[in-house]
């Protein structure tokens, strides 16, 4: 892992021009801030990447992901759109596999359909409801749809839903939603809604007792487990300049924040970002499924 993670963030000493040639290709860093620069006097859009992978120890992937991203421009503005989410199934017997990829279609479903013809329709028009009011109808539609198509199963939900320059969070579970900044800080944005996460609120547990407590992986609020669900579903905003990261616990329990954030601002972009967090929670050992979906606001 150590070995790893020196190549990725390995940074070579900048080359002069007679050194490379005059016509030598841009890295694929160059690249990323060239056109970073050159899009902050363009119109916003969202740029957007995801990856999922089964880990080392697992014979099925349980974990799904959405990454649904739009923009409409016309003259000076713009109109960026984009419905994101992380789902870790559980259950057993593919229930949680059911369980995760019903959750994600049915919230996706309807959020795109509530929003993308007001939004992109011939007649734009407002909705009547608030983007927290129609992300939550979302998170019960999806909940309803769990229960119906995997009954005992469930799944954890980190969704983002971006337009324009806002953004709500719905969250349940134990994956998480992070803030990623350029100057290398990282905030987690979610609170874990399991047992150990509660004990060390209490002052019961340290952060490494948690860490290899037997009932780690029990959860107190999933998809699936109740008509009266309990959603934490918040407004936010997208880290300027920075990226959104939503992730199943295969991957933040597989290295430290520092480790994260560093992966992230040094890929050439969140499709490369998203891989290489998967790579790496792999080099640790990837001991459960692992899920990314990593968002930047450009422009």
């Amino acid at each position: 892992m150590t070995k790893y993670l020196r190549r990725l963030f390995a940074k070579k000493e900048p080359e002069t021009i007679s050194q490379i040639g005059a016509t030598a290709p841009l890295s694929d860093s160059q690249l990323w801030d060239s056109y970073s620069r050159k899009s902050k006097e363009s119109l916003s859009y969202l740029v957007s990447g995801s990856a999922l992978d089964k880990g080392r120890r697992r014979e099925n992937n349980e974990d799904a992901v959405l990454c649904f991203t739009g923009s409409l421009s016309t003259g000076p503005e713009s109109q960026p759109f984009g419905v994101y989410a992380v789902a870790d199934g559980m259950g057993g017997h593919r229930s949680g596999e059911v369980a995760s990829e019903i959750a994600l279609r049915a919230l996706g479903n309807y959020l795109i359909q509530k929003l993308y013809g007001p939004l992109f329709g011939p007649n734009p028009q407002p909705t009547k409801e608030s983007l927290r009011e129609l992300m939550e109808a979302a998170v019960q539609e999806a909940n309803r749809a769990v229960k119906g198509a995997a009954p005992g199963g469930g799944c954890t939900l980190t969704a983002a839903l971006v337009v324009g320059r806002q953004l709500v969070i719905a969250h349940l579970g134990d994956s998480r939603a992070y803030a990623i900044y350029r100057d290398g800080r990282i905030k987690t944005l979610t609170q874990d809604h399991s047992l150990v996460k509660r004990l060390q609120e209490m002052g019961q547990l340290s952060a490494e007792e948690a860490a290899v407590h037997p009932q780690k992986s029990v959860l107190y609020r999933a998809l699936g487990q109740s008509d009266a669900l309990q959603a934490d579903i918040f407004n936010s905003s997208l880290p300027s300049p920075g990226f959104l990261l939503l992730c199943s616990d295969g991957l933040w329990g597989s290295m430290d924040e520092e480790t994260i954030q560093n992966i992230v601002n040094n890929a050439p972009g969140p499709f490369l970002a998203c891989h290489q967090l998967v790579e790496a929670a792999n080099l640790a050992g990837g001991p459960d499924n692992i899920s990314a979906v990593v968002v930047r606001m450009v422009g």
